[in-house]
């Protein structure tokens, strides 16, 4: 009798947990919804596994496949708690991380105050050696500087050391000598080196790139022993696989050396769910949003691939919904590009001087959380004002399983913001929401109407616990026609994490212009890269023939400082290859830009080789439409605050549950279920699709 074999995602938030089981012979799912344990994140993990296990009654030897996405490493940036760590670099370049780059991320701040270094300059410590960026010795490196540097390294109580020297892109050998050196004096330390974690120029992105990798290195190194050690305990044979910040996945050893790459490890994997979802029933081009319980991430999606970037900075300042520049630390790697704002169920509510009201980017978190939550929590936030509202049944979150006070919530509201704004309390609760709302709203602009796409092309597929709860007016105020509910929108990043491959990237700085390239070497290159690519995927198991290598080149015109990346096409790179790649360059460029130069010189910067390695995806349930009337799901009815009301309205609530595929409710109404809530908003309309989705029609405002 064959044993039925199941997927796990576990997607470890900032207020839940959640869990998603996956039965690959069935297409059935069970979900678990915990909150998150922020002292040890492992913990809410084991919770929402009993949880699972329990409604379920699988057997834990049974999972062949289990995904975790992860913020371990993005909270130790943002807190200033990452390991004690070193930079060993050049000889005249240890101040580097100071000085940066001219961009500032508030243009007439005097008294502005940059990212401080994640690194202090006592520990920042320099080599002789010197490498030519056409990767020529001009000095060898001198040993003894690095000896010298391991003393203080060990006197400090130095955990972790970053290794970053002039050009070692092109040439890494001082690189490797000095990991030779100090393993020898240092045995045991954690190294990072810039020519294996970021082979790229660009002096600042490269070192930072590396220092931040350094710095989370031991953090995310041991968390994963304990996760690893937890599942082993509790009998889960499957390998603990990792989402990237490209949306792909890596084994959890190549996770413990390369953590950068998973800085955007949780909110990947909600895009590759949406894409994942959009491809399914046909819609490829939809733009992600997903609000949590601390943070809104929006991203695009354009023929069912996420948008990708190399130009990110985590911990930049959006709360508004616009990245400045200059107030976080750059990461040059390959990531989704997507917008991540201090706009969550969490997000306080305050009243500011001269009477202004803000929402976010201060999160109540999990611990204490919202007022209503009744663990110590007083400010006013997100889910207070829709408790307030009507919008959040008190008595239903988690199925009934985590219950809510009202009566905190109208407090927090009218003590934090009606009394100081001098308004009754629903208006005070309506403002917080449309302040929020305004600033996701911005986030969507920036990923679409700022990059160059119309939002009234895309679709809009809202999830997280709180992302159904917004999305109507979001959608209405950019005028997105359709919203996507999936059909479990609170746990659906943890479904994305089935949905997605294996990924590695590799890329090598290699600057010419397209009229003088050596072709030869240019494939070769390629070819190398691609080697090394298929290299990193065979220790993953995957066949040659289930992996897929693309190629790019990271194109500008002469003189810029910033590139545009664009596809190369297959087989040897030929004239005719090249002459495409500069038009298409063009055209990209005058799309994200405004404008393009045809007759000026263009040059290549940045060879880049994606390999994936595809894996069975989890296909979801399909079933027929019925033509029978939605108000046997009627739960009950509730007053709901509506704005374009001015007044609260008595509304059907709907058991999500109960609605079935061709069901249709006209707003104003609710749908409520076990891990999220949907507002139909006056004017809106829903239907249940074959999957079980709710595809919200929008009212054009």
């Amino acid at each position: 009798m064959n044993r039925e074999r199941y997927r796990l995602g576990i997607d470890i938030g900032g207020t839940f947990t959640d869990l998603v089981l996956f039965n690959e012979s069935t297409g059935a799912a069970h979900v678990a919804k915990v909150p998150t344990t922020p002292k040890d994140l492992s913990l809410g993990f084991q919770n929402a596994l009993k949880t699972i296990v329990q409604a379920s009654g699988i057997a834990l030897g049974d999972i062949s496949f289990l995904v975790h996405g992860t913020t371990v490493a993005t909270n130790a940036v943002i807190k200033g708690s990452g390991s004690k760590t070193a930079l060993l670099t050049t000889k005249g370049f240890r101040d580097i991380l100071e000085i940066g780059r001219q961009v500032r991320p508030v243009l007439y701040d005097l008294q502005l105050d940059k990212p401080k270094p994640l690194i202090r300059r006592a520990l920042r410590l320099e080599a002789k050696e010197r490498i030519g960026s056409d990767g020529k010795i001009l000095e060898p490196l001198d040993e003894q500087d690095v000896v010298d540097a391991a003393r203080i390294m060990k006197h400090n109580g130095v955990e972790s050391v970053a290794i970053c020297f002039l050009h070692s892109y092109a040439n890494p050998v001082s690189e490797l000598r000095a990991e030779e050196t100090l393993r020898k004096s240092l045995p045991g330390i954690y190294i990072s080196l810039s020519s294996e974690v970021c082979r790229e120029f660009r002096e600042y992105e490269r070192t930072s790139t590396t220092v931040l990798n350094a710095y989370v290195l031991p953090i995310v190194a041991n968390y994963l022993e304990r996760l690893v050690a937890r599942l082993k305990d509790v009998g889960i044979p499957a390998d603990l696989q990792i989402i990237q910040s490209t949306g792909g996945v890596m084994s959890q050893e190549v996770a413990r050396k390369k953590p950068v790459h998973l800085i955007e490890s949780g909110p990947a994997s909600g895009v590759m769910a949406a894409a994942y979802l959009g491809r399914m029933t046909g819609h490829d081009n939809v733009i992600s949003f997903d609000m949590g319980g601390t943070t809104a991430k929006v991203a695009l999606i354009e023929s069912g691939q996420a948008k990708m970037t190399t130009d990110y900075e985590v911990g930049a300042a959006a709360h508004s919904g616009h990245i400045s520049k200059g107030s976080g630390y750059p990461i040059r790697l390959p990531m989704i590009d997507l917008v991540e704002i201090g706009a969550g169920g969490g997000s306080i509510a305050r009243v500011g001087a001269g009477g202004v009201l803000h929402v976010g980017p201060q999160s109540a978190e999990a611990d204490p959380g919202p007022a209503c939550y009744g663990l110590g929590g007083t400010d006013a936030t997100i889910t207070d004002a829709n408790v307030v509202l009507g919008r959040i049944n008190p008595d239903y979150l988690l199925g009934k399983e985590f219950k809510l006070n009202p009566q905190l919530a109208k407090k927090a509201v009218e003590e934090n913001v009606a009394s100081k704004l001098g308004v009754d309390i629903p208006y005070a609760a309506s403002a917080v929401l449309r302040i929020a709302n305004t600033n996701m709203t911005q986030a969507v602009r920036l990923v679409s109407i700022e990059r160059g796409y119309d939002p009234r092309n895309f679709e809009f597929v809202a999830f997280g616990g709180a992302g159904p709860l917004h999305a109507g007016p979001i959608a209405k105020e950019i005028g997105i026609p359709t919203i996507i509910v999936p059909n479990s929108p609170g746990a659906f990043s943890a479904f994305g994490m089935l949905s997605v491959d294996v990924r590695h990237d590799f890329a090598l700085t290699s600057v010419a212009r397209t009229t003088r390239l050596d072709l030869g070497m240019i494939s070769r290159l390629y070819e190398s890269l691609a080697e090394r690519a298929v290299q990193a995927l065979k220790q993953h198991g995957i066949p040659r023939d289930a992996m897929v290598i693309h190629r790019s080149v990271d194109v500008r015109y002469v003189g810029q400082a910033y590139e545009v990346n664009v596809p190369v096409p297959e087989g040897q790179v030929s004239p005719a290859a090249i002459e495409k790649i500069v038009q298409e360059f063009h055209g990209k460029h005058d799309r994200l830009y405004g404008h393009s130069s045809e007759e000026e010189p263009t040059e290549f910067v940045t060879l880049r080789v994606t390999v994936i390695g595809t894996v069975p995806k989890p296909q979801w349930q399909k079933h027929a439409k019925l033509k029978k009337s939605p108000e046997a799901a009627v739960r009950t009815k509730r007053d709901v605050f509506f704005d374009e009301e001015d007044r609260y309205v008595t509304c059907s609530i709907y058991d999500r549950s109960r609605l079935l595929p061709g069901n249709t409710v006209e707003g104003p109404c609710v749908v409520e279920q076990y891990d999220s809530t949907t507002v139909v908003y006056p004017g809106q309309t829903a239907e249940v699709d074959e999957y079980l989705n709710l595809l919200v029609t929008v009212e054009r405002g």
